[in-house]
């Protein structure tokens, strides 16, 4: 089975309007205040950075603490989502690294969550966003007739 690429009939403009907002945002500082508005401007993106990545280090230390795969619940995390959410989020919501259903390094990436009632979501992701998600719920075992007590 040969991997799909990834649909890149619409642009993703957040990988150009951000890094051309920046550019943008150091000429008007250093139009106006000159180098300590370049100053100004720097450590503003360096914060910014740094609260993007201290937020991902925090959701995959969560992560680490749980198995690989689980969810408290499978019905409210298929309740939760939505599409376009990131990877990143869905980990989040879940405090789980998900199980890696599809091929390494292949897209659409598909991961699994699963609950203790074996109840799983599964989420089908292209890149980064997720597309769709599949809610599975097992059939409850039938009950025999309870027996007379005599």
């Amino acid at each position: 089975m040969r991997a799909q690429k990834p649909d890149n009939s619409g642009m993703n403009f957040n990988r150009v309007l951000i890094p051309v907002g920046c550019i943008a945002l150091t000429v008007a500082a250093w139009r106006a205040y000159q180098w300590p508005g370049v100053a100004l401007v720097a450590s503003g993106l360096v914060m910014w950075l740094l609260l993007h990545f201290t937020r991902m280090l925090t959701v995959l230390k969560r992560a680490a603490d749980r198995p690989v795969g689980s969810v408290a619940s499978a019905v409210m995390l298929n309740a939760k989502l939505r599409k376009g959410v990131n990877l990143m989020h869905v980990i989040a919501m879940t405090q789980s690294l998900g199980v890696l259903q599809s091929e390494k390094d292949t897209q659409p990436e598909v991961f699994r969550w699963t609950d203790a009632g074996d109840s799983h979501v599964t989420c089908t992701f292209v890149g980064g966003k997720l597309t769709e998600w599949v809610l599975f719920r097992p059939e409850p075992a039938s009950d025999p007739s309870p027996e007379t007590v005599k």
